[in-house]
């Protein structure tokens, strides 16, 4: 059996409960969860891989038969593959993790023996921080947390805000989550690997004491970590701590507030990226729903793609990502770290400053949230605030300044990818700083890019892309042989007893005649009723090896080209078109046979070739006149 089909040994999932588990789990709803899917005609959706970086969307999602196939770097599956690949986890924990979404209770088979610790490690350590998540909530409430619900009154957020956050308390007891979690049957090891306890002398002790608490959630809204701001800043500790690198939680690839931005930055099209936890709760509050924020770490790669693929971010689809910073030296050097790699984004970048240096939590306060909103309305692009605030830094009263401020800011410019916009902002420096010399800034930003200044720092880093489990369909024989199957594998009921009669040989392409065997020895086509998805379970099912199981899937996902309406007669058509194909080859193959014969002295076997050669002529003639529709 292929490994993404067996279970763990110990507590093996019923095969009834994965069936239902595929059943209740509809793959365009799942992976809508992780990217935006757009339609892409003949019932399939389209949007950006997640497994690699593209700028065209090349992932097709077929919801009738539940399978995806990415065609630039050739990932495909069904529901469970998708999760396992998305999250790295293993068979066991991606069917655990579909069956809590979708609210099934699984059965684990050893002997009738159903061991509650045999529920892998991951859906353990997320199950300990919903119940964590729970802990905090309530304790908000109490007496103690009475500083963090003032800390929470300054800054305008009500108790209906905290509830919608989820924001909570931890008590200053060294161990009272730890008590709480080990009282609901989770052990110590979980404790401290899912990082919400440390190892202490007599047990495990709480990582969060005497801090209001965020639950930090992945992109689904499982609770996977927490951000723990200090209330006494006399207590020693940092103002802000995290939860630290766990199976669960990786800082570089987590924002916050994205579970509940992600339909608002699609339908939007934008996403806004401020700095804290309460800035993300200020704008969501006051009107800017596609508020997020990076947890405990500076905006990089991992941030990026998951952007682009909610915003299907790709040539002909301009969306915006908005950068919001502090007006001060900060807020300029974070603005000049995105801009090392603002050109990864196809969508147009922004950067939204408040001239007073608050921000948005603060910003809400002092000046209510239509403030908040012409905050984000007064983006200007990344490129000029970065050349901006760069320059600005000079005394441009005077040529020694302005020429000082030319030479900081060429590198900048010369760092700009495309060449129109490059010219166009060497322009603008120009007149940013009053020289009024257009060829002398060009000159300075070509001498910056020849120094190196336009090389490396925006370079996206290439992520590798496996081969294509098949040859690709690039001459007509192939391209006719890929339809036929992609119609055997998706409408089998349309080729009939035609189809299973061909025989391997038929195929030119040998990933294409594995396919045809492996149909043949699963029933043929006359076996496989009206296909859908268990035509295709069972294709996948009858094989191990992996490139042609991807293959299949390729099949199950590609669109065929015709519309519904006229697909029995284009199934027709084509397999008739490749049944002429095969009897041109052997006709070449006789006539070739025919040349090397001497007509008088080997005439028996001459006639018997050319009256071959005739009928093959005439099978030739019909097959082509149905493929023309004549």
């Amino acid at each position: 059996m292929p490994e993404q089909y067996t279970h763990c040994v110990a507590g093996r999932i019923s095969d009834e409960d994965i069936a239902l588990v595929r059943e209740r789990s509809p793959i365009a709803e799942v992976i809508g969860e992780h990217i935006q899917l757009r339609n892409a005609g003949g019932g399939n959706l389209k949007g950006l891989c997640p497994f690699h970086d593209e700028k065209t969307p090349s992932f097709n999602v077929t919801p009738s038969r539940g399978y995806y196939y990415c065609f630039g770097c050739g990932a495909g599956g069904d529901v469970i593959t998708f999760v396992r690949e998305i999250e790295h986890l293993s068979f066991t924990e991606a069917v655990e993790r579909l069956a809590q979404r979708a609210g099934i209770k699984l059965r684990y088979e050893q002997g009738g023996y159903v061991p509650g610790r045999e529920q892998s490690e991951r859906t353990r350590l997320v199950e300990a921080h919903r119940v964590a998540a729970e802990f905090y909530a309530e304790q908000l409430a109490s007496p103690e947390a009475a500083a963090g619900r003032r800390f929470l009154a300054e800054r305008g957020f009500e108790r209906a805000d905290a509830e919608r956050f989820g924001v909570g308390y931890a008590p200053q007891a060294w161990d009272a989550l730890s008590r709480h979690l080990l009282a609901r049957g989770f052990t110590p090891a979980e404790l401290i690997k899912g990082g919400l306890a440390r190892d202490g002398r007599r047990g495990p002790i709480d990582r969060f004491r005497g801090r209001l608490l965020w639950p930090i959630r992945d992109i689904t809204g499982e609770v996977i970590g927490f951000g723990a701001r200090k209330l006494n800043e006399a207590e020693d500790g940092p103002k802000y701590l995290n939860t630290p690198e766990t199976p669960i939680f990786k800082k570089g690839s987590v924002l916050y507030g994205i579970d509940l931005a992600k339909r608002e930055i699609s339908r939007r099209a934008q996403a806004v990226i401020v700095e804290g936890y309460t800035d993300v709760m200020a704008c969501h509050l006051a009107g800017v729903p596609t508020a997020v924020a990076t947890c405990g770490t500076s905006f990089g790669d991992e941030h990026i793609k998951i952007l682009r693929r909610i915003l299907l971010d790709q040539d002909e689809f301009r969306g915006e990502v908005i950068f919001t910073f502090d007006g001060d030296e900060a807020g300029r050097k974070a603005a000049l770290r995105a801009f090392s790699g603002e050109q990864r984004f196809v969508t147009q970048t922004f950067v939204a400053v408040q001239p007073d240096g608050l921000d948005p939590c603060d910003l809400r306060v002092k000046q209510g949230d239509a403030a908040v909103r012409d905050l984000i309305a007064s983006r200007e692009p990344l490129f000029a605030f970065a050349i901006r605030s760069t320059i600005n830094r000079y005394d441009l009263g005077t040529n020694e300044g302005r020429i000082a401020a030319l030479d900081a800011a060429a590198p900048i410019v010369a760092a700009i990818k495309d060449p129109a916009l490059r010219k166009r902002y060497a322009v603008d420096l120009d007149r940013w700083l009053g020289l009024l010399d257009e060829q002398l800034v060009l000159r300075r930003v070509q001498e910056a890019a020849g120094r190196g200044g336009g090389r490396g720092r925006t370079a996206g880093r290439a992520a590798a892309r496996p081969s294509r489990p098949a040859a690709d369909a690039a001459n007509p024989a192939a391209r006719v042989e890929l339809e036929v199957l992609k119609l055997a594998v998706q409408r089998p009921a349309l080729l009939g007893p035609e189809f299973d009669a061909l025989g391997a040989g038929t195929f030119t392409v040998p990933e294409y005649a594995a396919v045809y065997e492996l149909i043949a020895a699963a029933g043929g086509t006359a076996a496989a009723g009206p296909g859908g998805q268990p035509w295709v379970d069972r294709l996948l099912a009858a094989t191990a090896d992996e490139r042609l199981r991807a293959l299949v899937t390729r099949l199950a996902v590609e669109p065929i080209a015709v519309t519904p309406e006229g697909e029995e007669r284009y199934a027709s058509a084509t397999l008739a078109r490749l049944g002429e194909m095969a009897v041109t080859r052997v006709l070449v193959q006789v006539k070739a046979r025919m040349e090397r014969l001497n007509p008088m002295e080997q005439r028996q076997e001459y006639n018997r070739l050319f009256g071959e050669l005739v009928a093959l002529e005439q099978q030739r003639r019909v097959l082509r006149e149905r493929a023309t529709g004549a």
